[in-house]
């Protein structure tokens, strides 16, 4: 059993839970605070690739960074960067399937965050740039760094979008749950059964580590309802 695979799988998680770690913890910030009536749409846009089947996300990666797409063209001529049919293309669909899981979980941890402790910082004079980074995020860290192990678990596993976007080329874009799809296909129940353990074990690790991460957070929200 070949570890490319794996090796492709861990690093497609490891760069597309970096850029969804970032965006995500951005728009979570934003969306904790923010007052609008647009508020609840956008919150449904930011959720809408955890309920779409991964295959229509495909479809519309296809669309937009396609060599016909209007993105991937600008892409191709301006940087000769072709996403379809390379590793890059499976980080972008690893990182637009997980980013509601991110987006969702550091929302909630900055939601709990005492409001009067981020107006106690402003009136001391500092910028919102400093209470995010002085008071909101230290006090929010253990629902992100949950959220990001989260991230890191759907990106190891995910395939439909991956498929459609990155295709299953062996060494160059054929990801850990694309080659299970592969060695079933062909028959090889040891590979799978291998490629699967492999996978099921990383996930459940991490699955682990993220609820005790989030533990101290639903002990206070069951304390508080008592």
């Amino acid at each position: 059993m070949t570890l490319a695979p794996l090796l492709l799988s861990l690093q497609v998680a490891f760069i597309a839970t970096l850029l969804t770690g970032v965006i995500g913890v951005a728009l979570a910030a934003g969306i904790a605070r923010w007052q609008s009536r647009w508020r609840e749409w956008l919150d449904a846009l930011f959720m809408l690739p955890l309920v779409l089947p991964p295959t229509v996300l495909g479809y519309y990666l296809i669309v937009l960074v396609g060599r016909n797409g209007a993105f991937g063209q600008w892409l191709e001529q301006t940087w000769g960067v072709v996403l379809i049919f390379s590793w890059q293309g499976a980080v972008l669909a690893a990182s637009i399937v997980s980013l509601p899981l991110i987006y969702r979980t550091a929302r909630a941890a900055f939601e709990e965050v005492n409001v009067s402790l981020e107006n106690a910082g402003r009136s001391l004079g500092l910028s919102e740039w400093q209470v995010f980074w002085r008071i909101s995020l230290p006090l929010a860290w253990r629902g992100i760094m949950a959220g990001l192990m989260l991230t890191f678990a759907r990106a190891m596993g995910e395939f439909g979008a991956t498929l459609m976007v990155a295709g299953n080329l062996p060494g160059k874009t054929q990801t850990l749950s694309v080659a299970v799809y592969d060695a079933v296909q062909a028959g090889n129940d040891a590979q799978a059964w291998g490629l699967t353990a492999i996978i099921s074990v990383v996930c459940m690790a991490v699955l682990i580590i993220s609820g005790q991460l989030l533990r101290p957070a639903r002990m206070r929200i069951v304390e508080k309802n008592r």
